[in-house]
């Protein structure tokens, strides 16, 4: 105030009068914009996903309450924000899953070799170390052809041209439940909620299964459900475009519905996606994921790219589709941290971290067993290398666990 006095009480009342005015117009106009709701001001400072899935090799691990509390705390330590354990794979549930028994799929129910119950002392483990616990549902819509599922179902399968009903995955000869069928999409329905419900899961995780490979869908079923809807007979070749994005779109619909009702049951539940690249995915397996994203289906995206080497790797982070959806949610690439057959270095596995996040992406690591316990490496090795690709990003995001990277290994299996 008294530099406004030195330019005479006229002028600065003058101002002062201005200021008031300003204040009010921007207070109306301000008033006047619409509220962004907790999910786009998150998106002002999006989280980098750090994610790892916990597969059915992961079991002994898992199954064990001391072992698996050790993994969690490791996990954490080394700043990882997401776990994705398997609980639909084989055509079984993995865990104690009244849907599955009350339809006969399975008799039996997975348990902790304690006798725990695994899913929930997962979950209330993670929440406790700063981690999201989402269940991933492994085998979407396929099924080995001797599990009871398909057995007591064989109308619900669908079927190449030919007749053919299996096709070769990576687990082998494998069926597949016809994703347009009513009682198709109610049991994955009824298994995803289950766990929603149930368990309190902070989302559900479909990968590239929940899909259907492009030389299905010639049942009668879907025949005849295409021909209402076009009035003609699917085309001879699984490749035109028409029949693809037909196929596809279907399977968009109930994505979108099941979506729909997981956040109706659980308001806030993240719906993750992890599909093969866009090209390969939509034509491939017609899973339209990039209109998934559109439509605000996909909560997350992981884009699983397993490649052997930096230079087959590279070209995927900067596709269109791929950094479309880095602007609209979490976005990170799949990496492959090893198999058991197929072990991945430590060096291969930073230089990929770093090309993500030079381009402003995730990192999502399959599988758990090979972060340290497959390598070329030894596990304290990996374990250190792990700390140092995840750390530097994990500080400035001020997630960092709380207690640095330093606890000591998992301890042994058992004998």
């Amino acid at each position: 105030m008294a530099g406004l006095n030195r330019r005479g009480p006229l002028r600065g009342i003058a101002l002062l009068l201005s200021g008031v005015l300003l204040a009010g117009v921007l207070s109306g106009v301000l008033a006047c914009l619409p509220l962004l709701s907790p999910a786009a001001k998150a998106q002002d400072q999006p989280e980098e996903l750090r994610g790892v899935w916990l597969t059915a090799n992961d079991m002994p691990v898992l199954r064990d309450r001391s072992r698996m509390q050790a993994a969690v705390d490791q996990l954490a330590e080394l700043g990882f924000n997401r776990l994705y354990p398997v609980v639909w794979n084989g055509g079984f549930a993995y865990y104690p899953s009244r849907v599955s028994e009350a339809r006969q799929l399975q008799d039996f129910s997975f348990r902790g070799l304690q006798g725990q119950d695994i899913l929930a002392e997962l979950i209330s483990a993670g929440r406790n170390r700063g981690l999201k616990v989402i269940p991933w549902f492994e085998f979407g819509f396929m099924a080995p052809p001797e599990s009871p599922l398909a057995q007591r179902h064989r109308s619900w399968l669908t079927q190449t041209r030919d007749g053919g009903l299996t096709s070769t995955s990576a687990a082998g000869r494998v069926v597949w439940l016809n994703p347009f069928r009513p009682e198709v999409q109610q049991l994955i329905t009824d298994l995803v909620l289950e766990v929603v419900n149930d368990w309190g899961a902070d989302g559900i995780q479909f990968d590239d299964h929940m899909s259907l490979p492009q030389e299905f869908g010639y049942d009668l079923f879907t025949r005849a459900l295409y021909r209402k809807d076009t009035g003609k007979d699917p085309p001879a070749n699984p490749e035109d475009p028409a029949w693809v994005k037909w196929r596809a779109d279907r399977i968009t619909a109930f994505l979108d519905q099941l979506a729909r009702a997981i956040r109706a049951a659980r308001p806030g539940a993240l719906i993750s996606i992890s599909p093969n690249y866009y090209d390969f995915a939509y034509k491939l397996q017609l899973q339209d994921w990039r209109e998934w994203v559109r439509r605000g289906i996909a909560d997350e995206l992981l884009v699983q790219i397993y490649r052997p080497d930096l230079e087959s790797y590279g070209p995927h982070l900067s596709r269109a589709e791929v950094q479309e959806a880095r602007q609209r949610i979490p976005t990170a690439i799949a990496v492959l941290s090893g198999q058991r057959n197929r072990p991945t270095p430590l060096a291969l596995m930073a230089e990929k971290v770093a090309a993500n996040r030079a381009r402003g992406l995730g990192v999502a690591f399959f599988y758990f067993e090979s972060l340290w316990s497959l390598g070329p490496e030894p596990p304290a090795e990996r374990i250190a290398g792990l700390a140092e690709m995840l750390g530097p990003r994990r500080q400035a995001l001020g997630a960092s666990g709380g207690r640095g990277a330093t606890s000591p290994p998992l301890p042994p299996p058992p004998p």
